[in-house]
């Protein structure tokens, strides 16, 4: 199919576009499907788009959203026009689907789910599919076939889920990125170390360049067994990529970066946290390699522009003032015990009984190991259940709690959660929202006033039931 011309469209109702996400919704039901024939099927139907532009792919157990949003933002200071995908969202589905930073248009979404929707009834008319497709792969194939039609140049690409078997895994990537490897989804993934990262690193290909930023003896010895024989070249932290010394502000951080190509001695950046260093050498070294696979420049004044841009709400975001508020989508025990160096580093001299915990989770999660880590911060925490299907249950979470937190306060919703920890937190302490992308999401909506009138378009768990969302 020839690739089309972007063009103007007539702005679709509220109602037509409540309409089509509704109807995206719908498809949370079929769960989550690992396996690629059937959004190869619809990409082809669509007339490959996601051979339209070349990507940047990444996936790992935590920080892939960040180096996403860092290295299309650094792209995107090259002149270059970018797509970026990512998932979950925090207040809009929109929010997954951006190019040079703004997100996806409801026309786009409206006219782009219509074409799919059709596209797939033909498709199993005719045999070519043999189920329907789940929620995250029309997700998919919306986002390639905007990124075409917008004629972006380049694209950087999130894994929903793992990566040998993500329906990402169709791209045209001369680079991949696995930011690290932790227990996560094991019923999925596989119960090890090894096995999560040999899913992870199945997005990586012969011909493609690799950046990894896992540190641990386990995993990247599985990361070298896949990649040695395919003759992948690879950039790991610790390694040829390293990050300098950290100055601290109140408005951010600033760091040296190292890589085989270059030196950055000191890089600003607008996100707070130790991660985010450790992101941005990641994103730094994604993009140097891949400038070098499309014979483009990368100069240091586009790297310092791009960190200079870069949004990326959720993500130790301070929020609110007197007491300090912060907002963080850390969601594994490994997350949780980051965010809570990073917090001791910001304010070293915080006084545990000052401050308070908003928690909310889903029900997969390692709640006991997750409260462990958080402990240490807050004598107060406020449960609350968050809007997911998949959500735990606000009893289960205060029993976890029990014996970690010496006050345990139990909330009907996010907006009287968040009332009650700031009237419980001392001015000069601060209220942690954290455990969950819908929990951060939920509070930003809450506060700001912005609509919350979108369905429940969390991602739904593995092999779902009719009528259920997942596990």
């Amino acid at each position: 199919m020839p690739r089309r011309a972007a063009k103007a469209k007539v702005a679709p109702s509220d109602s037509e576009y409540a309409r089509a996400v509704g109807q995206l919704s719908e498809r949370r039901r079929f769960g989550m499907r690992p396996g690629l024939e059937t959004i190869r099927a619809v990409l082809d139907g669509l007339g490959d788009p996601q051979r339209s532009f070349r990507s940047i792919h990444v996936t790992g157990s935590k920080g892939k959203g960040s180096v996403t949003a860092i290295a299309a933002s650094i792209l995107t200071a090259t002149g270059a026009k970018v797509g970026r995908f990512t998932s979950p969202h925090l207040v809009s589905y929109r929010e997954r689907i951006a190019v040079d930073g703004d997100p996806i248009d409801p026309a786009g979404v409206v006219a782009g789910l219509q074409r799919i929707e059709v596209l797939t009834k033909e498709l199993l008319r005719r045999g070519a599919i043999d189920r329907e497709p789940t929620f995250f792969e029309v997700t998919t194939a919306l986002a390639f076939d905007w990124f075409r039609e917008q004629r972006v140049d380049a694209a950087v690409v999130e894994v929903g889920l793992g990566g040998r078997l993500d329906s990402t895994n169709v791209l045209d990537a001369p680079v991949g990125v696995i930011s690290t490897v932790e227990l996560e989804h094991t019923e999925v993934l596989g119960p090890t170390l090894t096995d999560i990262a040999r899913e992870k690193a199945g997005i990586l290909h012969a011909g493609m360049s690799a950046i990894v930023g896992e540190t641990k003896a386990e995993p990247l010895a599985e990361i070298g067994r896949i990649l040695d024989p395919l003759g992948v070249p690879v950039w790991r932290l610790g390694a040829q990529l390293a990050v300098g010394p950290r100055s601290l502000d109140e408005e951010g951080q600033t760091f040296g970066v190292a890589t085989p190509h270059r030196t950055y001695p000191s890089l600003r950046l607008p996100l707070h946290g130790s991660v985010q260093a450790t992101n941005t050498v990641l994103a730094v070294a994604a993009v140097e390699r891949f400038q070098e696979a499309v014979d483009r420049t990368l100069t240091e004044r586009h790297v310092q522009k791009g960190l200079d841009a870069v949004r990326w709400r959720g993500r130790l975001e301070r929020f609110g003032t007197r007491p300090e508020g912060w907002l963080d989508v850390a969601h594994t025990p490994e997350s949780a015990r980051a965010l809570a160096q990073s917090l001791a580093e910001i304010s070293p001299l915080a006084d545990p009984a000052g401050n308070v915990v908003v928690f909310g989770c889903l029900a997969e999660k390692r709640v006991d190991e997750i409260l462990e880590s958080l402990s240490p911060l807050a004598t107060t925490v406020v449960v609350v259940r968050v809007r997911s299907a998949r959500a735990l249950a606000a009893e289960a979470m205060r029993r976890s709690a029990v014996g970690r937190f010496p006050r345990i306060v139990v909330a009907p919703d996010v907006g009287t959660a968040w009332k009650l920890a700031r009237a419980a937190a001392d001015p000069e302490g601060f209220v942690l929202v954290t455990g969950s992308d819908y929990l951060v999401g939920e509070l930003i909506a809450h506060v700001e006033g912005r609509p919350a009138d979108e369905p429940d378009l969390s991602d739904p768990g593995l092999g779902a039931a009719p009528g259920e969302a997942g596990p």
